[in-house]
């Protein structure tokens, strides 16, 4: 089973891959990227490989140091580092998610393979179920985004029953404009205590509204989430009796 430590929530950042005019991974400003996010930004959760850091875009090798490099450096300084582990390959997978677990990432996310499509629910869970297995002591988020993937899966289908085929999951990170599938997640699955992730950033105060516990954002300021917690406690402070 995943460990239960503090749940993720709040604001998340989805950390870029910075590189050298030459193509190469530049480790060298990553430390100098943990301070900025920490003692700027108030940011101290981390999502890293995502989109926003191109993961997919760099080999097996790149990734696993580039997650190396951020749980160096974050060290004592992140509270949560969540690697996005997901691939084509199944086995590329699991040997990014046994990484992870061997460097000591707070959890991982996985995306839904897009080559060769899952063509129904129970064949994305399957695949995932896969991952998961190869780090069974991590939290297990799934990484929603199907304007990318093409996977037409609804996550509100996806959740229906999920934990019994994966007992490490613990969340969601939903990257899409369709706030009726959101909604409907939070909805039915209130007393599950999932984490509740939004990716949108344009639509990221609509999502709070619904019941997002947080935000995995191309950007993340004090700002913004002072903003959020504000208007959140002003819509309850207004709904009716």
């Amino acid at each position: 089973m995943a460990s239960r430590k503090k749940k993720l929530q709040g604001l998340v950042a989805a950390t870029i891959t910075p590189m050298t005019e030459h193509g190469e991974i530049n480790f060298s400003v990553i430390g100098q990227y943990v301070d900025y996010l920490v003692e700027e930004q108030g940011v101290k959760n981390i999502f890293v490989n995502g989109t926003t850091g191109e993961g997919l875009s760099l080999s097996v090798s790149e990734r696993r140091q580039v997650a190396e490099e951020w749980m160096t450096k974050g060290r004592n300084k992140l509270d949560q580092v969540v690697i996005h582990v997901g691939a084509l390959s199944l086995k590329e997978s699991q040997e990014l998610a046994r990484h992870a677990a061997e460097i000591g990432a707070d959890g991982i996310a996985v995306i839904a393979p897009f080559f060769l499509k899952p063509w129904d629910k129970d064949v994305l869970i399957n695949f995932l179920k896969e991952v998961a297995a190869a780090a069974p002591a991590l939290p297990f988020y799934y990484y929603h985004i199907p304007a990318l993937t093409g996977v037409k899966i609804r996550a509100e289908e996806l959740l229906d029953g999920i934990q019994e085929k994966i007992p490490t999951f613990q969340g969601l990170k939903f990257s899409d404009t369709d706030l009726l599938d959101f909604g409907q997640c939070v909805d039915q699955n209130r007393e599950r205590q999932f984490a509740f992730l939004f990716g949108v950033d344009e639509q990221l105060l609509s999502a709070l509204v619904m019941g997002a516990t947080g935000a995995v954002g191309s950007f993340a300021f004090r700002d913004l989430s002072t903003l959020c917690s504000n208007l959140v406690l002003e819509c309850r402070r207004r709904k009716p009796s």
